[in-house]
């Protein structure tokens, strides 16, 4: 969506004057990317509190990503109608409300408590992320689009690494050895309540500090100059899927994200199992930085090579070697299966600002749009990780699982492929 408004060429949608706001963005990206993550850590503890099956955690991911495809075009008209910086804090606010939602959760004792927070908090993080996506190609000249966007994903990496950790030992290091499925009635609600209030201490932290960056925005709500949008239905934005880049790309965004965010949860879990590295629970939660970290070295290199390499190639490229790192995960055990799986975290490091910029071109004022379908698509993290997560369940395998993420990757390598023409070349004919 951002490189819509200027990877046509740039005639669009001249950038935006507006000193000092790439920093803005750049946290705004830090911050969902790291709530987001937090999903990893809480996964295998609500597992272990509510005794789920794979399939049944997996539905945290549902529930969080199920926001981007009931929220995203909402977000995306609100957003043309109030502006940019007025959509973020509107997206800041809900996330707040999503996080003290969590109060709620804790005291119920409830699973389906706990995933309606998710959602509200996911439905906050859309929204910024139809703000931060076409803003960060407005930033600059159009050439630069696809390295642009790569840097600041690097930002949202920064912070996918850095929460995982810091939440394993608030929200994993106090998990009690108690089996939860030996308690039952009045003592297993206790239990319950008692070990989720280290979710509630983590999110009602998140709470201040995003009332805190909300009120920053707000004071500059007006420094934005040279904000355009177009006019148009709530869902006219599908109109775009008519084009084949565009449509390719965001089916690719759709796969990338469930593919990453599957992979992601089912980290703890595998690093747990004896013929991997057969690690405590807070031990394997604190690898997970390993994986969003090798996203985040990913892309502050990405950034760079973009600049000289075809992004499609790259892409391509990319999504091939997370396939050959999949299949050897697999097909092995001890430090190669364990360390295979966490360096896809590098493979994946410039896919989504990839897609979403190789898909996005030409859009102009239609950014908004474009950003509110792509993040439509993003609904694949409510998908594709229950269905990875129910063929764990069926064949009692997590390496076998991983054959979803594999054919996954495989269709965005194709789209890599597809894509590799200049941007104005492949629109003549098919936009």
């Amino acid at each position: 969506m951002d490189q819509g408004s200027h990877a046509a060429g740039g005639q669009d949608n001249p950038a935006i004057d507006a000193p000092g706001l790439s920093n803005f963005v750049f946290a705004l990206f830090f911050i969902f990317g790291g709530i987001t993550s937090l999903n990893d850590v809480i996964i295998p503890k609500l597992k272990e509190l509510f005794t789920l099956s794979y399939f049944e955690a997996m539905l945290v991911q549902s529930a969080f990503f199920a926001a981007y495809f009931i929220v995203s075009l909402p977000g995306a008209a609100l957003v043309k109608r109030i502006g940019y910086m007025r959509g973020a804090v509107a997206g800041l606010l809900l996330m707040m409300g999503g996080c003290l939602l969590f109060i709620v959760a804790s005291d119920s004792a409830r699973f389906g408590v706990f995933l309606a927070a998710l959602f509200v908090l996911a439905s906050g993080i859309t929204i910024v992320q139809v703000v931060a996506n076409p803003l960060i190609s407005m930033l600059g000249p159009w050439r630069t689009v696809h390295s642009r966007l790569t840097f600041a994903q690097a930002f949202n990496s920064l912070g996918t690494t850095a929460f995982p950790y810091v939440g394993s030992i608030l929200i994993l290091g106090s998990l009690a050895t108690v089996d939860a499925a030996s308690l039952t009635g009045a003592a297993l609600e206790a239990y319950r309540q008692q070990e989720t209030q280290a979710i509630v201490n983590a999110y009602l932290g998140l709470a201040v500090a995003l009332f805190i960056v909300a009120a920053a925005v707000w004071m500059f709500r007006n420094r934005l100059k040279g904000e355009v949008h177009s006019a148009g239905a709530m869902f006219g934005g599908f109109s775009l899927l008519g084009r084949p880049r565009f449509g390719w790309g965001a089916a690719s965004i759709f796969l990338y994200v469930g593919a990453e965010v599957a992979i992601g949860s089912l980290i703890v879990n595998y690093l747990m199992q004896g013929h991997v590295l057969g690690l405590p629970e807070q031990a394997a939660g604190k690898m997970i930085p390993l994986y969003w970290g090798g996203a985040l070295a990913g892309r502050f290199i990405g950034s760079a090579i973009l600049r000289v390499v075809s992004p499609g190639k790259v892409l391509a490229c990319v999504a091939t070697g997370a396939i050959v790192l999949l299949a050897v995960s697999a097909n092995s055990t001890g430090n190669l299966a364990a360390w295979s799986l966490l360096a896809i975290g590098l493979m994946n490091s410039i896919m989504f600002p990839t897609i979403f910029s190789l898909a996005c071109e030409g859009l102009g004022a239609r950014a908004a749009d474009g950003s509110g379908v792509i993040c439509v698509a993003i609904v694949g993290g409510a998908l594709i990780p229950p269905l990875t997560g129910m063929l764990a369940d069926f064949s009692g395998s997590l390496g076998f699982a991983l054959w979803l993420p594999a054919l996954c990757y495989l269709l965005i390598a194709g789209f890599g492929i597809y894509a590799r023409r200049p941007a104005a070349r492949v629109g003549a004919r098919a936009a």
